[in-house]
């Protein structure tokens, strides 16, 4: 790309101001603690999760994990 980017002053318009939502490096860092147990589930609820965890290229098991950790926090 050789073209060179000519900048103007002209107005934007209409501009909104979002507020800043992301988390910040030091949240994204840090890991939750975990413990690992066993746990017997059935396949439905297996396939299930890894179907959906497919389709949102993730581990079925964080979902698992996510889903018992907001279920608790509502507890």
């Amino acid at each position: 790309m050789t073209a060179k980017i000519k900048y103007t002053d002209e107005p934007l318009g209409k501009v909104n101001v979002i507020s800043d939502f992301l988390p910040s490096p030091e949240e994204l860092a840090l890991k939750d603690e975990t413990v690992k147990v066993t746990i017997s589930l059935s396949k439905t609820s297996i396939d299930f999760f890894k179907k959906e965890a497919k389709k949102y290229n993730t581990q079925y098991q964080k979902m698992i994990r996510r889903l018992l950790d907001e279920y608790s926090a509502h507890q």
